[in-house]
């Protein structure tokens, strides 16, 4: 029988990868809902333990996506809950492409979101109340899209909140 820290060290040795494949899998779901017609996606490899080596991913020193930037990209297709996955992402760079459908509500997760620039796309329905819960988030631009409603009144409690 293997000793317990044998297996305690392999756990700990393997736990960053789990994360990061985590982090690949909402990635790859995200992809899977767009259309991509100039391949900026291609290296978005599923096959990959970590998706800190896919164009247009940013990662940290410990492999956690930090930034998504598919900005000016010329994809199109809808956002699911899967990127609420991202908890560590800080930067999600999506402006000016044909993305439709509603704001996931999930985004609300993304706790160490900084900026939030989906301005420019197809996007429709309410910003998603959850978005208060967004504390590190300096920047939300969602301009140009066929939003309706009103701004959440819970977005008033974002103090760090410069740009919306």
């Amino acid at each position: 029988m293997a000793p317990i820290s044998l297996i305690l060290s392999f756990f700990l040795f393997i736990s960053p990868a789990l994360s990061t494949n985590s982090e690949g899998n909402a990635l790859h779901a995200l992809r899977s809902r767009f259309k991509d017609p100039t391949n900026v996606l291609q290296s978005w490899d599923p096959t990959l333990v970590n998706p800190c080596t896919w164009f247009h991913v940013t990662c940290d020193s410990n492999n956690h996506v930090i930034r998504l930037d598919l900005g000016n990209s010329n994809i199109s297709g809808t956002l699911g809950p899967e990127v609420g996955q991202l908890q560590h992402l800080q930067y999600l760079e999506l402006y000016m492409n044909d993305i439709s459908g509603k704001i996931p509500k999930e985004l609300g997760n993304l706790k160490s979101l900084v900026s939030m620039d989906m301005y420019q796309n197809k996007l429709e329905g309410e910003i998603p109340k959850s978005f208060a819960n967004l504390k590190s988030l300096k920047f939300l631009r969602l301009n140009n899209n066929k939003l309706t409603g009103s701004i959440p009144r819970e977005l008033t409690t974002l103090s760090d909140l410069k740009v919306l």
